[in-house]
């Protein structure tokens, strides 16, 4: 069972590459919104890629008003 450090260093990882900004620039507590600079679309676009990365399905009401690596690990962690 992974931890939830190890759940959050996936997303950041995961996040980086997609997105092409260095992993270093990513923290936990950090808005996916404004240090990617990304819209809704491509926050779309990354949930589904950690979906399928984790195995996981997270319905919209789980995810509606998360903005930050740590929470969205937190609810990712909870359907592992």
């Amino acid at each position: 069972m992974r931890t939830i450090e190890q759940t959050t260093d996936e997303i950041l990882t995961l996040a980086a590459e997609h997105f092409k900004v260095s992993r270093a620039d990513l923290q936990p507590g950090d808005d996916f919104y404004k240090k990617l600079k990304i819209d809704s679309l491509q926050a779309l676009e990354l949930l589904t890629r950690l979906e399928n990365h984790f195995g996981v399905e997270l319905p919209d009401y789980e995810v509606q008003g998360v903005s930050d690596f740590h929470t969205l690990a937190t609810r990712i962690q909870a359907r592992l």
